[in-house]
């Protein structure tokens, strides 16, 4: 029972750090039709400047921050001068977002080289909390988990309750008429790739402080986002959810029960899930 809680808790807490790289995944790439595959990048390089803000200057908060502020501009960039001169170009947009991927792991090999960084949080995040049959668990993993429940909401909120939010999802699906009525769709587009691009470095940072920062996390993490974007359903902040959260379980309890397969139980929910979804949990039809 004590191996089923922990692993249930890690499955928990490694979906809520799933769910905040592909809630910016799912914004650029399944709401906006972006295909950034740079995306994992985005979270290492935020991870990295994060890592950086937060040693100099002493406060981890400052790094957090850093990574999202940094993330969210470099986004913006992205958007204004590849994606929107690509617009509806699919295979440009995945060969020139993996380009910029291999550039962007070389450069960030040459400054930081291939040390493993590790963040060191506030105090109050150290230590664990006292829980039932578990007896303690690390407080800043609960405090992770309680930010993506907190920031899945305020995304779901933003998307379906703000008049941007409208903006965004009517531009998406008719983009003239929108541009018709006297709004800036492109502008709509960049804020919109900021805050995805903005989450990524945050959940970098957040994550390295959970885990660690390393060469190669770039991958790990565009793959699951990817994982998690298909599972869930494209655009839909509440598929991203259940995709992480369905995607972190079957990791833990794989590595937990089943090492040697382990890794096979994550591809097996996304093909199960397009043998009789395809279009996602939570995804709309065509």
């Amino acid at each position: 029972m004590k191996l089923f809680l922990l692993t249930l808790l890690n499955g928990l807490t490694l979906a809520a750090l799933y769910f905040l790289v592909a809630s910016g995944f799912t914004l650029v790439f399944g709401l906006m039709r972006n295909v950034n595959l740079a995306h994992g990048s985005l979270y290492l390089l935020g991870a990295y400047i994060g890592y950086d803000v937060a040693d100099f200057s002493g406060s981890w908060f400052l790094g957090v921050a850093a990574g999202f502020v940094s993330m969210a501009a470099a986004g913006l960039l992205l958007q204004v001068l590849v994606f929107r001169h690509m617009e509806g170009q699919d295979l440009r947009q995945t060969l020139v977002t993996i380009g910029i991927s291999i550039v962007l792991a070389d450069l960030m090999l040459a400054i930081w080289g291939g040390t493993t960084y590790q963040f060191e949080p506030p105090e109050w995040l150290y230590g664990a909390t006292r829980m039932p049959l578990v007896r303690a668990y690390p407080t800043y993993r609960l405090a992770l988990l309680g930010t993506a429940v907190v920031i899945g909401i305020a995304l779901w909120l933003f998307l379906n309750r703000t008049r941007v939010g409208m903006m965004i999802r009517a531009g998406v699906d008719d983009r003239e008429m929108l541009s018709a009525t006297g709004i800036n769709v492109h502008l709509v587009f960049a804020i919109t790739f900021a805050i995805g691009a903005g989450l990524a470095g945050f959940a970098g940072v957040v994550g390295g402080t959970a885990l660690s920062i390393a060469p190669g996390e770039d991958v790990r993490y565009l793959l699951a986002s990817l994982v998690v974007v298909i599972v869930g359903g494209m655009g839909s902040v509440a598929g991203a959810a259940i995709g992480a959260l369905l995607i972190g379980l079957a990791e833990q309890f794989g590595l937990a029960y089943s090492p040697t397969y382990g890794v096979v139980y994550t591809f097996l929910i996304m093909v199960l899930v397009l043998a009789v979804r395809p279009q996602g949990i939570m995804g709309k039809k065509a």
